[in-house]
């Protein structure tokens, strides 16, 4: 049953009073009596709190009680800051089972008085002086204020004489009435019988039960993001807070707020008693800002107080010779079989499942599935694991370890933890061993043994392998750097394997970490290391990695040597992994440089590789070159090698591939107009991987277009600043810093700081110039340009576009063509040649249209539009006409994609320049308090978060014209704030149906 539904039936059993019938009328009303029940923790109390404001439950006389573990009863109204009925038992007092009152049993007992107040009858509850029972004050409550509306928590405290006394009431409830019982399940005294037995409830009333469950993962990430900020709450983070919290949400909410709380301090200022490396140091703070929080952050920030002493009140009110079966459930620390409970407990014949059985009545334990057994939390199960002793921890872990080692096949990873938990080192080594990076526990405990002093040189570097292969396209953890960076420092180590373990950690930096510099270092030392070890197969594979041009740090002509190097190696190898490898490779760099032979090369990868690291080569070549197709602007061909490759990635076990290409997916589809939905998808996949840089550069772009341009400081990748510059360069991919570059200088000329974005685009372009991959221009170009025009730095503009058309020159790049002539048209405008330029916009146009790029598509529009109304008399008048009309289509596009600050500018760009019996009539037209469209256009831009001086300059209006026109939106929409408009102007104008026109 959906909560809407009950609220909705809530509403109308009470609606007899709301709509005006009399109190003792509620003819027709249909009575209902909601039973809630949850575990603790999972909500109940919200659901009170919600009900009690809604308007139905406003207008009736109502009662809220709460049934206290102490026997006591406690009456509470949320909303109402006085009690609304006469009783001893006044919201915040406490009345006990005895007739007393106070904070608990062990207190003093203090007189409790019931006085008469404004009730139903007019009559005192109870005589002054007089002490009640629990059951006497319910009584007493009920005869004096008659409720409509009931409400009673945590029903499972209550007593057999008050719980007799609902059952009367529901058995002949009054009219209008509605009844909702809280309580948890697992602590009736009799199961499945909140009113501790069966009501005979009347044909009349309508009886339902809703049962809380626990959170989905989407709750969890909801919840999560509210309280941490979505942007650093990762897929990992988010699974293992469901997995270890179960879902609950007090649970959950403890948790968070925990781990936001340990977060402060990490970034708070340094404690001088840390001994921590410098670069370790660096490296975290720019995972805590990139990444967010991580899987191992829930691990390690301990358990909520709530949750521990719940679980740990719990055991100790067990049977002391039934204690074991919940301490073996803690240390197996996953559902397991009666059975197994009991041999780990050390329990024979029935003792374990009589235990067991106890556990369950006393909500220790619950059965998670049929036929396993384990805590309703998981964290429950760490709380009470840590107040264990240490050797009944070890002889538990035994018990389980050798349990385990007799099964087919052996569960090593199981194994191996409990050996190490019961102290049986060389056994707990053993059993890491034969460990693989199948699971997040292999990996763990592979780290955990690499960490243990002592091991012999030999083992440490086997098993450091183990840990190492496949750490950058499979599972890894956030210590597998620290660890391998450690070890390939050991003398000890093996050289054989030294080359291989610093392979992989320059990859899992370079791909994974986005720590380029130190990544291409240990890359160019493992790839000697890996040639003097005359491995030539992983030093092809370490200089492949070295050739890719997607990573900053190297130009296109180092990218190529270390290619022709790398073919070298795996031709000596005679490896087919390595040679599909530097295949791969060639082709994704002649991708990425426009070079028609990169497609015959990508055919002839071979998808049908015999080997797992064969797929995963082609998978890589697919993704890569189908990123370089999408900054082409071969669109089509690259959804072919895109889906391809995903598919690969996936059926070769590489998530990390199947990230890069659902990211490639993110910007094909804000370059195609595929908007609808995109900032959810790409706040997705930051979530999942908080360096996701391409999803960002499109959260950037998106809101680049509506104005929202702090959301636009906030996405775009961060970089370093040098001497104030915006540098993206060495902090993600370069065809994306190249994004990311042309997004920053386009905000800095929208909010007219034309010197910046003069030094911001000369930055820029001597980067891209050091790279040498002009396709890579695309996004950047033309905003480069038109930031040096602005600047009155023509010279620059003129050097830029000749640099450009040079380094296409020979290059199958249709979006660069495309950008060239958008360079051209903006040159063109700034020197006055608005002919020239309306041409170029036009030309430019067309050429977005058959990619297509429909954002682009439009802005060459509104240019070419610009121009022809700038031209004016120069032209026809059904030319203008037609650039009015072009124009006018392009708002609606432009509106349609979401693009609000662009529509804006375009509307703005058609009043300043069309034709004068265009325009309406003089005078101001009597809106009276509906807000004009013009009006409604700066509310919507002031929505934003624009400042008035850059609404102004976007609609060519005065800084206090734009003031007047905010000021007179918010009070027609009855708002004292600017943060509340976006919402409300898009209310008023569906209600309105204003549309764009003039309006003054």
């Amino acid at each position: 049953m959906y909560e809407q539904t009950w609220e909705r039936r809530l509403a109308s059993a009470l609606s007899g009073t709301c709509t005006g019938m009399g109190a003792g009328s509620g003819a027709g009303q249909e009575p209902t009596l909601v039973l809630v029940e949850g575990d603790a923790g999972m909500g109940k109390s919200r659901l009170v709190h919600r009900l009690l404001e809604m308007p139905q439950a406003r207008a009736v006389a109502r009662l809220v009680v709460t049934f206290q573990a102490s026997g006591g009863l406690v009456v509470a109204d949320p909303l109402g800051p006085e009690p609304r009925v006469g009783s001893s038992a006044v919201p915040g007092r406490r009345l006990n089972a005895t007739g007393t009152s106070g904070a608990g049993r062990d207190e003093p007992a203090e007189p409790a008085t019931a006085t008469a107040q404004n009730t139903a009858r007019g009559q005192d509850a109870a005589p002054l002086g007089v002490r009640l029972t629990a059951y006497q004050a319910l009584e007493a409550l009920l005869a004096s204020a008659r409720p409509a509306l009931l409400v009673a928590e945590d029903l499972h405290h209550a007593d057999d004489d008050c719980l007799a006394l609902l059952r009367g009431l529901l058995r002949e409830p009054p009219a209008p009435f509605a009844a909702v019982l809280t309580y948890r399940p697992e602590q009736l005294p009799r199961t499945g019988l909140p009113l501790g037995r069966a009501v005979d409830y009347p044909a009349r009333l309508s009886v339902v039960r809703w049962r809380l469950e626990p959170l989905d993962e989407r709750g969890v990430r909801s919840a999560a993001g509210e309280l941490l900020g979505a942007w650093r709450c990762p897929q990992d983070f988010v699974a293992r807070l469901r997995q270890r919290s179960a879902g609950v949400p007090q649970v959950l909410v403890d948790l968070l707020r925990m781990l936001r709380d340990a977060a402060d301090d990490r970034n708070g200022p340094s404690d001088s008693g840390r001994h921590r490396d410098v670069q370790d140091r660096d490296v975290q703070d720019r995972d805590v800002q990139d990444r967010g929080f991580t899987a191992g952050d829930v691990d390690e920030v301990g358990v909520p107080v709530r949750l521990a002493e719940l679980v740990l009140e719990r055991t100790a009110a067990l049977p002391e010779p039934y204690r074991p079966v919940v301490w073996a459930a803690a240390v197996l620390d996953e559902p397991a079989g009666a059975q197994d409970l009991a041999a780990v407990a050390g329990c024979h014949g029935d003792e374990g499942r009589t235990a067991l059985i106890a556990a369950l009545a006393g909500a220790v334990l619950r059965e998670t599935s049929e036929g396993r057994y384990g805590f309703a939390v998981p964290l429950a199960a760490t709380a009470l694991y840590a107040e264990l002793p240490g050797p009944v921890r070890e002889r538990l872990h035994r018990r389980a370890a050798a349990m385990l080692a007799a099964r087919e096949p052996a569960p090593w990873a199981r194994i191996a933890r409990h050996w190490r938990g019961g102290g049986r080192t060389e056994d707990w080594l053993r059993a890491a061993e034969h460990l693989g990076r199948d699971d997040e526990a292999a990996v763990a405990l592979l780290e955990e043994a690499l960490d243990t002093g002592g091991l012999p040189a030999d083992k440490r570097g086997a098993l450091a392998l183990t840990l190492a292969r496949g750490a950058v396209l499979g599972r890894r953890s956030e210590g597998t750097t620290r660890i391998l960076r450690g070890i390939v420092e050991d003398p000890a180590l093996p050289a054989a394997d030294r080359g291989e373990i610093r392979l992989e950690l320059g990859l899992l930096l370079h791909n994974r970490k986005r720590c380029f510099e130190e990544g291409r270092s240990e890359l160019r030392r493992a790839a000697d290391e890996l040639a003097e070890a005359e491995r030539p197969a992983l030093a092809a594979r370490a200089m492949a990695a070295l050739a890719n041009p997607f990573f900053p740090g190297a130009s296109l002509a180092e990218n190529v040597t270390w290619l022709e190097r790398a073919e070298t190696a795996a031709e000596a190898s005679g490896d087919r992994a390595a040679r599909t490898a530097t295949a791969a490779c060639r082709a994704t760099v002649l991708m990425n440089t426009g070079d028609l032979d990169a497609w015959r090369l990508v055919a002839r990868l071979p998808r049908d590789s015999p080997d797992r690291a064969g797929r995963q080569q082609v998978a890589r070549g697919l993704c890569n070159t189908a990123n370089g197709a999408v900054y082409l602007g071969h669109y089509r061909r690259a959804d072919e090698l895109l889906t391809e490759g995903i598919e690969l990635a996936a059926r070769s076990g590489a998530p990390f591939l199947e990230r890069v290409g659902r990211g490639t997916a993110l910007f094909r589809d804000w370059l195609t107009g595929r908007w609808e939905g995109l900032a959810e998808r790409c706040t997705g996949l930051v979530a999942e991987d908080g360096s996701a840089s391409d999803a960002r550069v499109v959260l950037a772009l998106l809101a680049l277009a509506k104005g929202d341009w702090e959301a636009v400081r906030d996405w775009l990748p961060r970089a370093d600043r040098v001497h104030g510059t915006y540098r993206v360069y060495e902090s993600c991919e370069a065809p994306v810093a190249a994004t990311a570059a042309g997004a920053h200088i386009r905000l800095l000329l929208a909010r007219q700081q034309v010197d910046s974005a003069a030094e911001a685009a000369a930055s820029a372009w001597a980067w891209l110039a050091g790279k040498g991959v002009w396709v890579w221009g695309a996004e950047l170009a033309p905003w480069v340009v038109l930031a040096h025009v602005s600047a009155g730095q023509r010279q620059s503009a003129q050097r830029v576009v000749a640099e450009f058309a040079a380094g296409l020159t020979g290059r199958d790049a249709p979006s660069a063509t495309a950008a060239l002539l958008w360079c051209r048209a903006v040159l063109a405008e700034a020197d006055g040649e608005l002919a020239q330029a309306r041409g170029c916009f036009q030309k430019a146009g067309a050429a977005y249209d058959g990619l297509p790029h429909p954002y682009a598509r439009a802005l060459m529009a509104e240019g070419e539009g610009r121009c022809a109304l700038l031209l004016g008399v120069g032209l026809g008048a059904d030319e203008v006409e037609a650039a009015v009309e072009d124009l006018t289509r392009r708002v609606a596009e432009l509106t349609d994609l979401g693009a609000v600050w662009d529509a804006a500018r375009v509307r703005a760009t058609l009043r300043a320049y069309r034709p004068a019996a265009g325009r309406r009539p003089p005078g101001r037209p009597a809106y009276a308090e509906r807000m004009s469209p013009r009006e409604g256009e700066v509310a919507e831009l002031a929505a934003t978060g624009l400042t008035n001086r850059e609404i102004a300059a976007t609609l060519y209006l005065s800084p206090r014209t734009v003031e007047q026109h905010v000021a007179r939106a918010m009070r027609k929409l009855g708002i004292a704030s600017r943060q509340g408009l976006a919402k409300e102007v898009s209310r008023a104008r569906a209600t309105d149906g204003e549309g764009g026109g003039d309006g003054g």
